[in-house]
């Protein structure tokens, strides 16, 4: 009789744990969420178009798993002013082009604040920019 009990009770957990499985799971079948809890209709912010890039930085990013997360990293860097960001998935990162100059902490601070880890930050600066900076050096020139 005791033997009976026992496997009813160990039934009755196994099926209460096995519905709270597929009822949190039945959201990411249909699509409608992500690993990080999101849905999958979020729209996407508008990069912003801008007049100069000055400067190109590629962010190498942890923690991105699905689409979602990276719709929400990507939402986030293009809500900061003078930042047009696309980020690559694949590649775990975010390519943002800066119209203006912003500070790498700011960046990590956007994107740690969702909970991804940046992994490290490259700067890449505009050409243009580049060579007004060596003909500055080679000829000595100053602005008044």
């Amino acid at each position: 009789m005791s033997g009976t009990v026992s496997t009813i009770i160990i039934v009755i957990i196994l099926v209460v744990i096995l519905f709270f499985a597929i009822k949190n799971s039945i959201p990411h079948f249909k699509g409608e969420g992500g690993c990080c809890g999101g849905s999958g209709k979020e729209k996407l912010v508008k990069p912003a178009k801008l007049e100069n890039v000055i400067a190109t930085k590629v962010v190498k990013i942890e923690g991105m798993r699905c689409d979602h997360c990276h719709r929400r990293v990507q939402n986030a860097l293009n809500s900061m002013d003078g930042v047009n960001a696309k980020v690559n998935g694949d590649k775990q990162e975010a390519v943002i082009k800066l119209g203006k100059e912003i500070a790498d902490s700011e960046i990590e601070k956007t994107i740690s604040s969702l909970g991804y880890k940046v992994v490290s930050i490259n700067k890449f600066f505009a050409w243009g920019m580049v060579i007004c900076f060596l003909l500055t050096m080679i000829t000595g020139y100053k602005r008044v």
